[in-house]
Formats: structure tokens, C-alpha cells, sequence
């Protein structure tokens, strides 16, 4: 998966479109990512002996990575990403519109 917690993304499909967030964590068996504050379900806490009162809170829900893009570094618009290896021999991601690193 070309994506990883802690990247800057935007939302190309869905009800939240056009909109930028963070990665908060992947899960790539699946191909989800969760978004920090966008994709919000609201959930219903049972009451239990540490939370006395039953509660209503809002949950991100996982994403499919097919509906975001990373933050291309330079403009800042959405980007694809490539492989490539440096001098060392390790991998780097670079965004193909810009050809900076992503780091």
C-alpha cells in the first residue's frame, strides 16, 4: 500500500469530497484508512460500570483507499504515487506531478 499513517490526504469520492485530513491509521488487508475528523458515524455507548450513562458519540469510520489521494508536497493538489530507490538502496515514495519526495 502506497499510503501511510501520518500522510496528508484529500477525499476525491464520497460525501466528503474535496475535503484534507490526516491518516490516523491503515488497515491494508482490507484497503481502508481512517481519517482524522471526516468520515463521522455516530455510535451508541451502553452504559457499564465505568461510564454510567448510556452516551451517543462520533466515531471516524474507515475509508476505501481507492477515494483519496495523497497531498502532493509543491501545489498541494492531489497526486499519484511512485517507487523509486535512492543512493543507499532503499525505497522512497515520490509524488509523480511534482517529483518531490514524500516523506
Amino acid at each position: 500500500m502506497k499510503l501511510r499513517k501520518g500522510d496528508k490526504v484529500i477525499v476525491i469520492a464520497g460525501k466528503e469530497r474535496g475535503k484534507t485530513s490526516t491518516i490516523v491509521r491503515v488497515l491494508p488487508q482490507e484497503n481502508l484508512v481512517i481519517l482524522d475528523g471526516l468520515n463521522l458515524s455516530k455510535r451508541h455507548r451502553r452504559p457499564s460500570a465505568q461510564n454510567r450513562k448510556g452516551q451517543i458519540i462520533e466515531r471516524a469510520m474507515p475509508m476505501h483507499v481507492s477515494n483519496v489521494m495523497i497531498v502532493d508536497p509543491r501545489s498541494g493538489k492531489p497526486t499519484r504515487v511512485k517507487f523509486s530507490r535512492d543512493k543507499e538502496g532503499t525505497r522512497i515514495r515520490i509524488a509523480v506531478k511534482s517529483g518531490q519526495e514524500i516523506k
